[in-house]
Parts: C-alpha cells; structure tokens; sequence
C-alpha cells in the first residue's frame, strides 16, 4: 500500500513539474517573439587572442561609435563582445557555430532573426586595412537596419 501511495506522489510530482517547464518555455517564447526590431554586431573571442582577433574587436568597437552613436543610444543598434570561454556564452556560441573569433551581424525584425557572418572579411582586413574593414561593417549594419 506504501508503494502505491508513494508512485502516485511521485506521479504527481513529475506531472506537475512537466506542466511547470511547459509554462515556462511558452513565456520564454512569447518574449523571443516580442524582442524589439533591431540590429546586433556580435564580436565572439576565446581566452586567447592574436592581433588581429584584437584589431577586429577594437575596429568595430570604433566603427560602431563613430557611424551608429545615436543608433547605439536608442538600443537600435547593440554592439556585443562575446567570451566564448565563459560558460554564460555556450548557447550563444552553438546558435552561431562559433568555436573561435568570429564577427556576425544579426538583424531582428518582426520576430524573424537574419544573420551575416562577417568572419572571413574581418579576418581579410581589420588589421591590415582597417578602413576597408570599418567601411565593409558600416555598410554590413546600414543593410540590416533597412
């Protein structure tokens, strides 16, 4: 009779905990699809960093001031380094496929997400032509933001 009781405490239990996971993914996703529109540049680096893992972040950091000030302001436009070492950036860095030093622009509007990996122009030219570099990110950012 013990045991009966017990398993269906324990029934009760898991049932319970189910719908309240349940519930809890629904609100999780009814957030994600009232994010407001906008624009992130999301620089991702590990614990180790060359010098032009470095130029990257520093020339798009200077980018982004310069051309989105007001954007950045308003939260129109997020600039967001990223330490994929760190176990708070795991998710973040499966979403994008990212196991190294990489430059995305991610654009958010009307619940969709479109995603321009960046990496190869960046790895191209932040340190050796940071003027085409900025330039390319610029123009990267005024795409999504239309």
């Amino acid at each position: 009779m013990k045991k009966i009781l017990f398993l269906l405490a324990a029934c009760f239990t898991f049932s319970a905990c189910s719908m309240n996971a349940k519930n809890g993914m629904e609100a999780q996703t009814q957030k994600e699809v009232t994010v407001k529109d906008h624009v992130e540049v999301l620089y991702f680096h590990g614990k180790q960093r060359c010098a032009t893992c470095i130029a990257i972040e520093s020339n798009t950091k200077a980018a982004m001031e310069e051309n989105f000030a007001e954007q950045l302001k308003r939260g129109e436009v997020v600039f967001k380094v990223i330490d994929i070492s760190k176990k708070e950036n795991e998710k973040m860095a499966e979403k994008y496929e990212v196991t190294w030093s990489s430059l995305f622009v991610v654009k958010y509007k009307h619940g969709q997400e479109t995603s321009e990996n960046m990496t190869e122009f960046a790895f191209g030219n932040a340190r050796k032509s940071p003027d085409v570099f900025k330039a390319g990110v610029v123009k990267a950012v005024n795409e999504m933001l239309k």
